[in-house]
């Protein structure tokens, strides 16, 4: 999520919301985002509702839930999505917003 809030202005140059959704519960999200002063939006999935729904892979040997990443378009349309093997695999900024910006 850090590596999200490092590049705030081009993510608001390009117009786009970030949502981080987490197995968190409200309280512990709340908490996280107010100490980390963190400018986009955080959604507690508690009952893992979201990660069924999109297929987030959990594995417990690698502490938990994989890392997804998701694009979505102003139309609603689902355009990219990545899902990490484990916690060092996310896509940088940079090819997200490339993503973005050939939209």
């Amino acid at each position: 999520m850090m590596q999200l809030h490092q590049d705030q202005e081009e993510f608001e140059k390009r117009e786009t919301e970030v949502v981080a959704i987490g197995p968190e519960n409200a309280e512990a999200f709340r908490k996280y985002w107010d100490e980390n002063s963190l400018w986009f939006h955080g959604l507690p999935d508690e009952s893992h509702s979201v990660l069924k729904l999109y297929g987030q892979k959990v594995n417990l040997f690698k502490l938990g839930r994989m890392p997804a990443q998701m694009l979505v378009d102003k139309d609603g349309i689902l355009r990219f999505v990545h899902y990490g093997h484990s916690m060092k695999d996310i896509p940088e900024n940079k090819e997200i917003l490339e993503l973005i910006d050939s939209l």
